[in-house]
């Protein structure tokens, strides 16, 4: 029922050879997904998140700054904060050691989010569409 949020193999960030210099969770002068402290079983003290709540924002090597978004309502249990000092892990291993996050939704909402998510089937359909629109 927990939320790993990644990187789509889509991404900019992953296509084109780009390099990430800089990854930062300090999302305003107020608010750093850093400060993010848990506790106990019902993740006391979680950052709540909307689904259009920054997470991080991500700098690469052509000056190209990308906010990466929680897409979903829920609790920020942890942050990676490997990523930090190794960026390149969320290009090298995009859907698991170079997670962004994970995020907990609502119990009685997490079945309404995950019933909109695609399958991986149907998300490689999605990016072959767009892939032959643009060309």
């Amino acid at each position: 029922r927990i939320c790993v949020i990644t990187l789509a193999e889509a991404h900019p960030l992953l296509q084109n050879g780009k390099t990430i210099t800089s990854i930062n969770y300090q999302i305003s002068a107020n608010c750093s997904r850093l400060q993010n402290k848990v506790s106990g079983k019902s993740k006391r003290g979680a950052q709540f998140l909307t689904e259009l709540a920054p997470l991080c924002r991500i700098s690469s090597s052509d000056g190209e700054e990308y906010t990466i978004y929680s897409c979903i309502r829920g609790r920020l249990i942890e942050v990676n904060e490997n990523i930090l000092s190794n960026p390149a892990l969320v290009q090298e291993k995009p859907s698991t050691e170079g997670y962004i996050a994970v995020v907990l939704p609502k119990f009685e909402e997490s079945k309404s989010v995950t019933q909109g998510l695609l399958t991986q089937k149907e998300y490689e359909e999605v990016l072959l569409k767009r892939l032959n629109s643009s060309s």
